[in-house]
């Protein structure tokens, strides 16, 4: 019995001892995640090899431009076609005539125009571009054209991808843009928004031939210092692949479902149908779903659609517009439409009526403008900008 203080002793002190040596480890841990945790977050390596802070900025659109094609295709060109005249497609759509590409006229030559109109207006080189953002569904090539653009216009430092969300395309893309310059990492975007259609139109259509055209519109994204300067207010984004059948531009060939069977086969190239649409279906989608959208975009900057100074909305079919705008309780004045001049460019709309709107004069600094598109996906957006 004499021997169990000593053995209570020794377990004190091996506790003593074990305790202190916890704690030290516990102190040294601290201070080495403390070591790395301000590493962290003070400096990162992008993959893109660029350095980044991470210091939340804001962004404005400092530049705009856009491109067409030469030729261009009349109501009355199109009554040689098909069965139609110039008072139907008027009545029905708004559209007048479209541009289609001809010669050596291709979606990069187009964005390559429209991207140095952009950037001489913002005062940008093309070697100072971190990112180029091209939307579009019909590319020069399989891959895409962005990184074809960034060649085009020398922007040697610039990431380049496509984005494909079709007539939301743009609407999307400059979100993307705004978000990568808000997130500290890019400091100038060119976003672009470019389709030539008329490659997937079938002429003998009258239900889609009468409505595409080619064109290309452009923007430039610029950091700005503070980020209660951004100009992005509000957006709004969404897609719904279960109503992908309404508007569609399939592959086909005879390699599709497989490789190929017979020697014969072995050398068959693979193409895209022309486009597909129920017209009707996609007319009751984007009425209901473009006032959605904006009004979700109106809810997020809390703000009211009177609010609003211009409307510039996918070209698509003039009754959607003046739908759109009727919903929204805004009048015919706030309203931007050259519809009649292009028809539907697509992925080129937004991007191309802004552009007109900005040059004319119409949008000037501090206007609200709302922006929407909707298209094959099914997808549908929309932001708000202070400019």
């Amino acid at each position: 019995m004499s021997s169990l203080p000593m053995v209570s002793s020794r377990l004190d002190d091996a506790s003593t001892t074990t305790s202190s040596a916890l704690n030290r480890r516990r102190r040294n841990t601290k201070t080495n995640l403390k070591k790395k945790t301000n590493k962290t977050t003070t400096i990162t390596r992008c993959q893109t090899s660029q350095t980044a802070s991470f210091t939340p900025k804001g962004a404005k659109i400092s530049g705009v431009g856009k491109a067409l094609p030469k030729k261009f295709i009349t109501n009355d060109d199109l009554a040689k076609l098909v069965e139609t005249n110039d008072e139907w497609i008027r009545t029905r759509t708004g559209i007048g005539k479209r541009h289609v590409i001809s010669g050596d006229e291709t979606l990069t030559s187009l964005a390559a125009e429209a991207s140095l109109g952009a950037l001489k207006m913002a005062n940008v080189n093309p070697e100072d571009i971190d990112l180029i953002i091209v939307a579009t569904s019909s590319p020069d090539d399989l891959f895409g054209s962005a990184c074809l653009l960034q060649s085009a216009i020398g922007a040697k430092g610039a990431l380049a991808y496509d984005l494909t969300a079709a007539c939301s395309g743009f609407v999307v893309g400059l979100v993307n843009g705004m978000h990568f310059i808000r997130g500290g990492g890019y400091k100038n975007v060119l976003v672009v928004g470019a389709d030539v259609l008329s490659r997937y139109v079938d002429w003998r259509d009258r239900g889609t031939c009468i409505l595409f055209g080619d064109g290309c519109g452009a923007v430039v994204l610029t950091a700005t210092e503070e980020v209660s300067e951004c100009s992005l207010l509000g957006f709004d984004m969404h897609s719904d692949g279960s109503q992908n059948h309404h508007l569609t531009a399939k592959v086909c060939g005879a390699k599709v479902g497989k490789v190929w069977e017979s020697d014969s086969e072995a050398g068959e190239r693979t193409a895209y149908e022309n486009i597909g649409m129920n017209g009707q279906d996609v007319f009751k989608f984007a009425v209901r779903a473009v006032p959605m959208t904006i009004k979700e975009s109106l809810k997020n900057a809390n703000m009211q659609p009177e609010e609003i100074d211009h409307l510039v909305l996918h070209q698509a079919n003039q009754r959607i517009i003046d739908a759109a705008a009727q919903r929204l309780g805004l009048g015919d004045d706030k309203v931007v439409s050259n519809i009649a001049e292009y028809g539907n460019t697509s992925a080129a709309s937004v991007p191309l009526a802004l552009c007109e709107a900005v040059e004319s004069g119409k949008v000037k600094r501090g206007d609200v403008v709302a922006m929407a598109g909707f298209g094959a996906g099914l997808t549908w957006a929309s932001c708000l900008l202070k400019w």
